[in-house]
């Protein structure tokens, strides 16, 4: 029996900006039906790397993979296996939620019926139902609206593999406990997901396989067991990544 192929796959994926080098040399291999969190500092190059995995920005050395798929060889194919929710995600502003959802799916292609069915379950399960009944439109989403309806346009098309930046920065913990609720379903009915956050606790609670990102470079990947080697994941971070620990003169007048 054939190994399947990774969901994901980075071959020696490298982007330089000038002289800077954001990400070096990244191989990192994430397994189909996983969970995969990617953490790491502010600059760390966890969303460059992103970027080129999902075709939003070309590599200046190496490749990346969806499903054995090489994304810029092939973007065609590699995106229909592809759902992503970038960082600082750019909406049409003067269409509601449901017209976006409905020309999205048409644009990919999906048939009318399915795209209009699909759409009116989306709005409801992400309670975005109300908004669309007033008119409202998507410039007048609160930022939590607006990473809904980006999930939304992500999952429309069933891709395979899901790739969120932040999915749950600015969502509430009613509107958290829903996204959970749509990512544990997708990953038991065999997708995967890669995320990306800066908060620790919300990895370990979700996550089955993570990396640490520093300096453009993985400095530590696995199961989440590995990776936190018997103690916390905040813990196994601070001590690959560094932290700045104040004197005790520091600051001294903040207390006066």
């Amino acid at each position: 029996m054939d190994t399947p192929a990774p969901a994901l796959r980075f071959d020696g994926l490298s982007r330089h900006f000038g002289d800077k080098v954001a990400v070096d040399a990244v191989d990192l291999r994430i397994p189909p039906g996983s969970f995969y969190g990617l953490v790491g500092p502010n600059g760390a190059g966890k969303t460059t790397v992103l970027s080129m995995a999902t075709g939003l920005l070309r590599p200046s050395a190496g490749r990346a993979l969806v499903r054995g798929i090489d994304v810029w060889e092939d973007p065609v194919a590699a995106k229909r296996a592809l759902g992503v929710l970038p960082d600082g995600l750019a909406l049409p502003e003067r269409l509601t939620g449901g017209e976006l959802l409905t020309y999205w799916g048409r644009f990919r292609g999906i048939d009318a019926a399915v795209v209009a069915a699909r759409t009116t379950e989306l709005l409801r399960i992400l309670e975005l139902e109300e908004a669309e009944r007033l008119g409202t439109l998507v410039g007048e989403y609160s930022t939590g609206m607006r990473k809904k309806i980006g999930l939304a346009t992500a999952l429309l098309h069933t891709p395979t593999v899901l790739v969120l930046d932040e999915p749950y920065e600015a969502v509430d913990p009613v509107s958290a406990r829903v996204l959970t609720s749509i990512l544990r379903r997708f990953v038991a009915a065999g997708g995967s997901i890669v995320l990306s956050s800066h908060v620790m606790p919300l990895v370990e609670q979700l996550c089955d396989h993570v990396a640490i990102m520093a300096a453009g470079r993985i400095v530590a990947d696995g199961t989440l067991d590995e990776v936190r080697a018997g103690g916390t994941l905040e813990d196994r971070f601070v001590e690959l990544v560094g932290s700045t620990e104040l004197d005790a003169e520091e600051l001294s007048w903040i207390a006066s």
